[in-house]
């Protein structure tokens, strides 16, 4: 699902809201992409970003876009991300696979 303009404060303030937690534990990470157009070289760079997303993550936030143009009409998109993931528990290891001792939140 994309979320679009909520800010992360706002979506954590909700998640936080629903009992469940938000959770950012590696920096940034940057992927670029390009195309004819602006619109495809975002969506290249987008794409090669979130498939590049851990699968011990189910979130991102979209921190950056940087588009550069070249005649005649070529352009270079590099978007930043920050993994994120929502979860219930508040434990980091619980988090990262070890289902067996998960404790809901209240």
């Amino acid at each position: 699902m994309l979320l679009e303009e909520i800010e992360a404060p706002v979506l954590d303030t909700m998640i936080r809201h629903a009992g469940w937690h938000f959770v950012c534990l590696q920096p940034p990470y940057s992927r670029s992409g390009v195309g004819l157009s602006r619109d495809e070289a975002v969506h290249q760079a987008l794409a090669r970003a979130l498939k590049n997303l851990k699968m011990s993550f189910n979130a991102a936030e979209l921190e950056s876009i940087q588009v550069s143009s070249y005649p005649p009409s070529f352009h270079v998109a590099k978007v930043t991300l920050q993994s994120r993931h929502i979860q219930q528990h508040t434990c980091l290891e619980m988090a990262l696979g070890n289902e067996a001792r998960i404790v809901p939140a209240r």
